[in-house]
């Protein structure tokens, strides 16, 4: 591998998700040598990097409604046509249903035509931002086996190892059903509302990726009428002062405590997918402890393998 090249991940995330596994793949590429650029996706593309000129070009977002968020959508109506292009994508979701997978197939079929070619896909699962809050520790368990697989599948992608998510029947197709979630989402935008114990701290201004939210001339928080369903808002309001219209019954509020998890604490949800979830944490575990038993010593001495002994060690 040349410590001359160069990579490009294009990322949207609401609440933190993706960006922390995209991270994690900027850390691992950049400390084997390969010049990383972590483009941030909003609501508009001022300055966005072509792929034509990285060695390797990814595309990172969370599922929503088994499809990419619509700025996703947007961000590849301006890739140029390139001639057999690869590229990765890695994605993250609340549950690991097989379903979830269908979620790239829009995407590809208007990239193919340009010339790019999918050679891999990872979903990670981390905990939800909207349906209801997985406990503190769950969420950590998840974000633990997300950044162990980082980098074995980072390192797949750069060692030239495809891999592909299985597939799902008619995928394309409940896809394009389901992506009446966009037009819908921005009209569900338009009902949010702010509750008058609002601290007028602006974090929800500052943290929106598409910039969806403003204060008006008398200072209140108003929302326009883009709204992605991140809930990123919501999620991070420190006094939960956000509701989120005919959704609101699925608001999520407060950040996950990643590290040092309080334990022990029972969920309602607890059987809420409870197979695909063992299943999911079970293949890994798998993954995770043959690398750990294969790998070269070259790689055991770089800083990311930390994440395959801290797992290995905690979970």
């Amino acid at each position: 591998m040349s410590v001359n090249k160069k990579a490009v991940i294009y990322c949207f995330s609401g609440t933190g998700n993706t960006e922390k596994t995209a991270k994690e793949y900027k850390k691992i590429f950049e400390e084997n040598g390969v010049e990383t650029l972590l483009y941030n996706v909003g609501d508009n593309f001022d300055n966005m990097p072509s792929p034509e000129n990285y060695d390797y070009a990814g595309i990172a977002y969370p599922i929503h409604g088994f499809n990419a968020p619509y700025p996703i959508f947007d961000l590849i109506k301006l890739f140029p046509k390139l001639d057999n292009k690869k590229i990765f994508i890695i994605k993250t979701s609340g549950e690991p249903l097989t379903i979830n997978n269908i979620s790239s197939e829009p995407l590809m079929a208007r990239l193919k035509p340009k010339g790019y070619i999918l050679t891999n896909e990872y979903h990670y699962i981390m905990p939800y931002n909207i349906m209801f809050r997985h406990t503190d520790e769950f969420a950590a368990k998840m974000w633990k086996t997300a950044k162990a697989l980082c980098v074995i599948e980072a390192n797949e992608v750069l060692d030239g190892q495809e891999s592909f998510l299985k597939k799902f029947p008619f995928g394309r197709f409940i896809a394009f059903l389901f992506r009446i979630e966009h037009p819908a989402m921005k009209v569900n935008g338009n009902l949010f509302k702010v509750k008058k114990f609002c601290t007028h701290c602006n974090l929800c201004v500052k943290k929106c990726p598409v910039n969806n939210i403003y204060n008006d001339e008398k200072g209140d928080i108003k929302f326009k009428n883009k709204c992605v369903m991140c809930t990123s808002c919501a999620f991070r309001c420190p006094v939960d002062a956000i509701t989120i219209g005919i959704l609101n019954g699925w608001r999520v509020n407060g950040v996950y405590k990643f590290e040092n998890p309080p334990t022990g604490i029972k969920s309602k949800h607890d059987n809420y997918c409870k197979k695909a979830y063992d299943r999911y944490f079970a293949d890994a575990d798998k993954k995770i402890h043959n690398y750990a038993e294969n790998i070269n010593e070259e790689y055991r001495k770089k800083s990311y393998f930390n994440n395959i002994e801290n797992y290995i060690t905690s979970i």
